[in-house]
């Protein structure tokens, strides 16, 4: 086939665009539901109480202010490149088609391994909340597990407003849920003074815990406030998303933090005894905390929200995953991409691609039956994927504007943007360091210690040789250029 007639090939399919059919509203449900501030809540405060004592609060503001940085910067290339994939389109735009493909590569294996926790977390706390006191086998965790991504793919698959009514739910539920509980205990169960938030409660003293154990609880804390680019994934998807998605980007991000810090400020000070969770005598102590100030029925009513919250965010992430498969694929970039660009539905949604995922993290659970440890192991990519595939289009960015050769598009930061970019790049690849620093765990074997580093390496050799095969001479994902100029005028 001749270059003509593949670039021809390639702009035809140029055609074949989603429906717009989310707004404003829905938009920010998408990336609400992603980030989940009943995860975000319910992944890191018994975990923080214990390394690093009550004070560990203060490492919500700090990753909260850092990621807002980085939604600004989202909101400016969303602005100017509207296209479904994110921050594969905007690394692509900047830095061209191979940059843009590593991207890519590390977001949708990131997003999809953290298909399979999210299925998997789903399932343990419905299996709860069913019945406390049954011990399901291994077997029937998989199952519910697999059935809870199924649940969540079949919401993708017809979309429309099954799925956006599914988003609305959630979102109201986490809403409710995040605000009574900060509510609830701050004003009638409060145990401790607000003096408690400065304590450590002898984790670490003066220097000592604020770059040990407060640090740490930055990087876990980290992992609370991702997802907000998820509607930016979706763009072409969106009407007159060029100025809307960047306030749903930084709205719900802003929403969701200030909800887990309200929820948390709330949980923190109702603790019955901050001692038993230190010293690890106490392993569950949200549960222990409602259930003291609430009566023990409200901790499988707890466990349902945790559900919900699990579930939704599983959806949305599978929805920003899939839509940078579609456009990786739509730009002939991935193996097998005629068949992973084509959409499917009234809705036009890439069905093949929610399949594809689907199974993926499925068999990925199987893992799990398989060796724990195995599967930890590819777990700890999962927030690597978002942290790599942040920083690199920000990485870029930042050297365009080195280079003054920014142009902004109809919404912009205007005169701050320069500053912001270079503030937020700082931000994300020293919190990429953070997350990714090997640290001791006891009992935990060392290569677990390093499993952020060692899976980024796997993928990073497995990504080269596939990128190889993908740009070789002579196909069509080495003519992308020829196509951008056209992609462009289709935006909205």
């Amino acid at each position: 086939m001749s270059a003509e007639s593949n670039t021809a090939s390639t702009a035809a399919d140029l055609s074949i665009t989603p429906v717009r059919e989310f707004t404003l509203r829905s938009a920010f449900a998408l990336s609400f539901s992603d980030i989940s501030p009943i995860v975000g809540i319910y992944s890191v405060f018994g975990l923080g109480l214990a390394v690093a004592g009550p004070a560990f609060f203060w490492a919500f503001p700090v990753v909260l202010i850092g990621q807002l940085l980085v939604s600004g910067v989202f909101g400016d290339l969303v602005a100017k490149w509207p296209f479904s994939g994110s921050v594969y389109a905007w690394a692509r735009e900047l830095a061209g088609a191979r940059y843009g493909w590593f991207t890519n590569w590390a977001y949708a294996w990131g997003l999809t391994i953290g298909l399979s926790f999210l299925g998997q977390a789903a399932a343990t706390n419905l299996l709860a909340a069913i019945d406390p006191n049954y011990t399901p086998s291994n077997g029937v965790k998989w199952a519910v597990a697999v059935g809870v991504i199924i649940f969540g793919s079949a919401a993708n698959f017809f979309a429309g407003n099954w799925l956006k009514s599914l988003l609305y739910i959630s979102m109201t539920a986490e809403l409710l849920s995040s605000l009574g509980i900060g509510f609830t205990l701050l004003f009638f169960h409060r145990k401790h003074s607000f003096h408690a938030l400065f304590d450590g409660m002898g984790t670490a003293n003066g220097w000592h815990w604020f770059f040990g154990p407060f640090m740490i609880m930055v990087a876990y804390v980290g992992w609370s406030f991702l997802g907000f680019e998820s509607a930016a994934s979706i763009a072409e998807e969106v009407e007159e998303s060029r100025t809307v998605l960047p306030k749903a980007i930084a709205l719900s991000l802003a929403a969701a933090g200030v909800l887990v810090m309200f929820a948390c400020l709330g949980l923190i000070l109702a603790v019955p005894n901050y001692a038993d969770v230190i010293s690890g005598k106490d392993a569950a102590p949200i549960a222990t905390t409602l259930e003291t100030a609430l009566g023990t029925g409200i901790g499988r009513t707890f466990l349902i929200f945790v559900t919900i919250g699990f579930t939704a965010s599983m959806i949305a992430v599978q929805t920003a995953v899939t839509r940078g498969i579609w456009a990786t694929s739509r730009d002939r970039a991935l193996p097998f991409s005629h068949v992973l660009s084509r959409l499917g539905g009234k809705e036009r949604v890439p069905r093949n691609a929610i399949i594809l995922t689907a199974v993926i993290s499925s068999a990925l659970l199987l893992v799990n039956l398989w060796t724990t440890n195995a599967y930890n192991l590819l777990v700890s990519f999962a927030n690597a994927g978002f942290y790599i595939s942040y920083a690199m289009p920000l990485l870029a960015l930042a050297w365009v504007h080195i280079q003054k050769k920014w142009v902004p598009g109809p919404a912009s930061m205007g005169k701050w943007s320069p500053l912001v970019v270079y503030i937020a790049t700082v931000w994300i690849v020293y919190e990429s360091v953070n997350i990714a620093w090997p640290r001791t765990v006891v009992g935990q074997p060392w290569y677990l210690n390093w499993g952020l580093i060692i899976m980024s390496a796997v993928l990073g050799v497995i990504g080269i040789g596939v990128s190889a095969w993908v740009f070789r001479p002579g196909t069509e994902a080495v003519l992308l250029e020829a196509v951008e100029p056209t992609r462009d005028a289709e935006a909205k």
